[in-house]
């Protein structure tokens, strides 16, 4: 099961998604998406929290208002982490997390510790969270099939943008070699033999200068 809440500090709405345990976090871990920014309460037990980003969107750009939010969602998903003051969540994109077969179940470190971002939250605030749990939806995804169904439909982008560019590079090469032949043929009229023997005064008759007199 994943728990889905929905933020509308931005335009359009950004979904935010948690799993019901560490069971689950691991299919969150296995199957993220490269758009997906994880949060955790650092040095504390907590669930992995993880928001979708618009695609091609920075996530170090994340504006102040959802980075709350998420930052919020996350310390009240937290046992020992909501009962406190002063805690602080960190942050890193999906792609940044690591895990092997040595760490244990929902335990993950990091590929690049300089993309690991913090956010120190002083206390929770209730208003904030109240309004994520009215959004809260429980679904039972495949994430497995959800993540290749994503790949499936970047790999068919990326052919349909390769096809795209080759036709215009057969267009702009046809044009250059049209072009080209124009160039080399442009006199080509000019030096039939028709063209040359009228432009001769060889075989013009004696009294073709009178039309100059």
């Amino acid at each position: 099961m994943v728990y889905y809440f929905s933020s509308n500090t931005v335009s359009p709405a950004a979904f935010i998604y948690v799993g019901k345990d560490k069971v689950e976090n691991e299919e969150l871990i296995k199957f993220g998406w490269e758009e997906d920014v994880w949060f955790h309460v650092d040095n504390l037990s907590s669930a992995h929290i993880y928001v979708r980003l618009p695609e091609g969107e920075d996530w170090e750009k994340i504006t102040p208002e959802l980075l709350v939010d998420c930052a919020q969602l996350t310390k009240a998903n937290s046992i020992e982490g909501n009962k406190k003051d002063n805690v602080t969540i960190i942050y890193t994109p999906w792609s940044n997390l690591k895990k092997d077969g040595s760490m244990a179940v929902g335990q993950v470190s990091f590929k690049d510790q300089k993309k690991v971002k913090r956010i120190h939250v002083i206390q929770r605030e209730n208003p904030i969270v109240n309004r994520l749990n009215k959004t809260k939806v429980e679904k039972f995804p495949d994430l497995r099939e959800e993540k290749e169904a994503r790949l499936s439909e970047l790999r068919k982008r990326d052919r349909d943008t390769l096809q795209t560019r080759r036709k215009e590079e057969a267009r702009i090469a046809k044009e250059r070699k049209e072009l080209a032949w124009q160039r080399d043929h442009a006199y080509d009229d000019v030096m039939t033999e028709e063209n040359l023997a009228q432009s001769s005064n060889q075989d013009r008759d004696e009294d073709f200068l009178d039309d100059f007199m």
